[in-house]
């Protein structure tokens, strides 16, 4: 702990984590579980004086919380980026990042930059990345080597061993590997539409190479287990979980972009603890403490450097399946506008049913 602590006290020294020079605060953050753990809250209180009270919950109570308070009662909270900007339009139950608070360089770059954008309201920012993961392949390297792309698994090597879920991520997927930008097309409803029609013919001709739409992370993680599926799309976290028993079957970033969530920092609007929460996002990005979060969540972190320091085996599988370019063409989910919802079912209807 001595490096981290270190670490943690040159920040401090150079102004970032400004607890030295205010009173020390209580940070009331409301979070998924995993993210805070209580070695990573002993670690910052020790070192900075504040202390932090922790409230577990998900997007939707998240948000619902925020507008039943004007956006009070919590000092930091981890919507997805998804769930930010349509909020803050909505309720305005944020306030905007001071960015010149916060050490970007501790940030990997390209998933800063994406959350920046996907949190921008008003030519303002409202939210910087902490907790990440994928959708993409999961392969059975030894049975189906040559899947690299979502269309890969159209290929006749892998007739009939193949599943995906008659989900949004399937029709994003199939449509960036078909060329398309699907994310692009969101606010343009008939291009999204073009779009749609595209994916749907390709995913009705690929339909012999099913062997079943999967519906959940057990059926999926059974079905490659026993060799039924060679080749499916699912996250990454199930992949890595998979190779721990046969080293043959992994996640696989698609050549297209793997599909990507990112669960965020953001500050409530009526937050009392701006200091406190600063500096918590400072510290938990230090990859010594990102590390720690990782092997507590499950989930890699936005820290540059971050994955160094994790369970060696679980990093040897999240390097073999993320080298750097493949980080950055990460496909990021934006807000989804609500009228899409229903375009998209109406195909996967028609997927489905089709002979």
């Amino acid at each position: 702990m001595k490096k981290i602590l270190t670490s943690g006290i040159a920040l401090l020294a150079a102004g970032v984590m400004g607890a030295t020079s205010a009173q020390a605060e209580t940070l009331r953050l409301l979070t998924w579980g995993g993210y805070a753990p209580e070695n990573v809250i002993e670690l910052f209180e020790a070192e900075t004086g504040h202390t932090v009270e922790v409230t577990k919950s998900n997007n939707e109570e998240m948000v619902a919380k925020l507008r039943a308070t004007n956006g009070g009662g919590f000092d930091l909270a981890q919507p997805s980026q998804d769930r930010i900007a349509g909020a803050q339009a909505e309720f305005d139950i944020y306030k905007p990042i001071d960015l010149s608070k916060i050490d970007e360089s501790q940030f990997i770059t390209s998933m800063l930059e994406a959350t920046k954008g996907n949190t921008t309201y008003n030519d303002e920012i409202y939210g910087v990345p902490h907790v990440w993961g994928t959708s993409g392949l999961v392969v059975n390297k030894a049975e189906a080597g040559d899947v690299k792309d979502y269309l890969d698994l159209c290929d006749d090597s892998v007739a009939g061993k193949v599943s995906y879920r008659l989900k949004r991520p399937t029709l994003i997927g199939f449509a960036f590997s078909m060329g398309l930008d699907p994310f692009a097309a969101y606010n343009d409803e008939e291009a999204y539409k073009d779009i749609l029609a595209k994916v749907e013919d390709k995913l009705i001709e690929c339909k012999p190479n099913v062997k079943t739409y999967w519906g959940g992370g057990d059926e999926i993680k059974n079905l490659l287990r026993s060799g039924e599926v060679v080749a499916a799309m699912a996250w990454d976290t199930g992949g890595w979980s998979l190779n721990e028993d046969n080293a043959d079957i992994t996640f696989v970033a698609p050549e297209a972009g793997a599909l990507g969530w990112i669960d965020t920092f953001v500050l409530p609007k009526r937050g009392r603890a701006d200091e406190a929460a600063y500096a918590w996002i400072n510290f938990v990005m230090q990859p010594e403490i990102a590390a720690m979060i990782t092997n507590s969540a499950g989930n890699f972190t936005a820290s540059k450097g971050g994955d160094e320091g994790v369970d060696e085996a679980l990093k040897v599988r999240y390097q073999e399946s993320f080298p750097p370019e493949a980080v950055d063409n990460i496909k990021w989910y934006p807000t989804v506008p609500a009228n899409l919802e229903t375009l998209e079912g109406a195909v996967l209807d028609r997927v489905k049913a089709a002979n």
